[in-house]
């Protein structure tokens, strides 16, 4: 399994991986984080109550399959708000703009671009590589982007997950930017891809499962051509 080296700014130590499990597996237990991290319930508990006092994280009864409620523990909007966000507000606006211009069609077609160039650059390096390291280098790409993003490998059969969105606000608004998304990690693992998770669903990640074939080549792009300029004189 191949995982980003994400980090909750100025939380290090036991204190901010405590933030990051439950940011990725909320709700969770005192008793799960203890298994995780191989520390006692009452460490945890301990570290969970001062980021409690923080305002970054809150507790309840939740449902864990079929035995009785426990207390488990979720990030907060402050707590969520450590993560990144990328420039939401200055971003919907310039993003609201271009739709009221041109059309949402228009925001779709950036995002695409974005992508294809990012699967242009890579593609040199993954055309040849095997399926993990594809994995791993789009997981290092995503969660430098801020998307927290692993893979794993389960009997043949891969997953990989986004338990961040950059971008949150703005699929909020423009959800048809993460169709572009799922078409570039077809594109750039070479793999059949479905979404099985969605962030802006309510779920904790954004996951797929991907399923190589034989060959599994990397799509070979090439940028799009513009039109010539108009040449005739007015």
């Amino acid at each position: 399994m191949a995982n980003g080296d994400a980090s909750v700014p100025g939380y290090r130590g036991l204190r901010g991986q405590i933030l990051l499990e439950v940011k990725k597996s909320q709700p969770v237990t005192a008793k799960q984080l203890s298994s995780v991290f191989g520390v006692s319930a009452n460490a945890i508990r301990r570290h969970l109550k001062e980021l409690e006092l923080a305002g970054l994280v809150r507790f309840g009864r939740e449902q864990h399959g079929l035995g009785a409620p426990a207390f488990a523990y979720r990030l907060t909007d402050e707590g969520e708000a450590l993560f990144p966000n990328g420039y939401r507000d200055a971003l919907t606006e310039l993003l609201e703009q271009v739709a009221e211009r041109d059309g949402r069609g228009a925001v779709v077609r950036l995002f695409e671009e974005r992508y294809a160039q990012l699967t242009r650059k890579l593609q040199s390096e993954l055309a040849v590589a095997p399926h993990e390291r594809r994995l791993e280098v789009v997981a290092r790409i995503m969660t430098e982007a801020g998307y927290m993003a692993d893979w794993s490998e389960t009997g043949g059969a891969f997953r990989f997950a986004e338990h961040n969105c950059a971008l949150r606000a703005v699929v909020q608004r423009f959800p048809e930017v993460c169709a572009a998304e799922e078409q570039f990690l077809k594109d750039v693992l070479g793999a059949e891809v479905e979404r099985q998770a969605h962030i802006v669903s309510g779920c904790n990640a954004c996951e797929y499962a991907i399923s190589f074939g034989a060959a599994s080549p990397v799509v070979v792009l090439t940028p799009r051509k513009t039109a010539a300029p108009d040449q005739r004189q007015p």
